[in-house]
């Protein structure tokens, strides 16, 4: 199940407000500093900070890529 491009204009990180981009089955902050991943859980983004995992450099850094955001 994926997220609606509606919903995902309106989404952003909770802990620095940046844009999100859909990679996969998660979201991904486009924030360079914190690097957040939030997992989507049934169609459903679990937006919980402390739910969410630090992506490494490297791999923030492909994902922005995929997504024409570096």
């Amino acid at each position: 199940m994926s997220i609606e491009p509606e919903l995902l204009k309106i989404l952003v990180c909770p802990e620095t407000k940046a844009p999100l981009v859909l990679d996969g089955e998660t979201l991904v902050s486009t924030d360079k500093e914190t690097r957040r991943r939030y997992r989507i859980d049934d169609g459903i983004p679990v937006m919980l900070i402390d739910e969410s995992e630090t992506v490494g450099e490297d791999e923030w850094r492909e994902i922005m890529k995929r997504h024409n955001k570096a």
